[in-house]
Parts: C-alpha cells; structure tokens; sequence
C-alpha cells in the first residue's frame, strides 16, 4: 500500500510560520475559535473542550470520524479513563459528540467513533452572531473614516 504526502496549502504555510517547522510537521489541528471561545454559553467545561481538542487530533478528513480510545485521551490530558467516559457521556447526553459503537466480532468490538455533528449544529448560531459583530465592526471602522473632518482655513484679521 503507498501513501502520499498532500501538498502543503497556504495555511499549512502560515502554520509553519506561526509555530515554526518542527511544530507544525509534527501535526495541528484546526477548530473554529467559537468553540472555545464560547465554550460557557455552550456548557462546555474546561475538560470536556480538552477532551474535545484530543478528539479533534485524530479526525483528519470529513468522512472519516476519530476513533481514539478513552484510555489513550485520559493519558493524554492526565485523568482517570472513567472521568473521559463520564464527560463524553455527558457531552452524549448534551448531543454535542454521538458515539459510534465498532463491532469487530461477536464478542469483541473496536473503540468509538466520535460525530460531533451535533456540536456543530450547537455553534452555528455562536458563529453567525460571531460574523455579524466582525461585519458591524467593519461597518463602524468603514463610517468613522468616511466622516467629514471640519475643513481648516485661515483666518485673516
């Protein structure tokens, strides 16, 4: 079986240029800022968006969902197993992530799939709010340069 390397886009280059070529070799993972950044009004806890960004590591193209297992995000982040089996349940029951049980054979199964269709759907609405500020602030910058500056003259006395 041959793998091939993609070819590096843009943003692999200002990746690069932010952190720096070992850094950025090494892997990275793109997440809309709305997610941590509104992760409160989400009801979001800290660990729940840590254990979200360990998710989000493994998941590297659209149709094919991460499959870390528990025991390798608890060692990751520095908990117990049982804590990340907690937090995604909860997160299940919040339907921000959906897990999808792999079944290998009769007895056994493989780890989960992790959907987070759900939690996209849950920041959509963040996201749009988030583009009408950027748009309004545009607007006003757009406004404030367009005023009329009072014109200065000479006053002959």
């Amino acid at each position: 079986m041959t793998t091939t390397t993609p070819k590096p886009v843009a943003i692999d280059r200002k990746i690069e240029q932010k952190w720096g070529p070992a850094l950025a070799a090494s892997g990275w993972t793109g997440i809309p800022n709305v997610i941590f950044q509104r992760q409160k009004a989400l009801g979001l806890t800290p660990l729940d968006v840590n254990i979200i960004l360990q998710l989000l590591a493994y998941w590297w193209e659209p149709g094919n969902l991460p499959h870390p297992s528990k025991a390798t995000i608890a060692a990751a982040i520095g908990v117990n197993p049982r804590t990340v089996q907690k937090r995604i349940a909860a997160m299940e029951t919040a339907k921000f992530i959906k897990r999808i049980e792999r079944r290998t054979t009769r007895s056994g199964s493989a780890t989960n799939l992790y959907d987070f269709s759900g939690l996209i759907a849950a920041a959509q609405p963040f996201a749009k709010e988030e583009l009408q500020e950027i748009e309004q602030r545009k607007k006003d910058k757009a406004a404030k340069l367009e005023r009329k500056r009072p014109r200065l003259a000479v006053v002959k006395s």
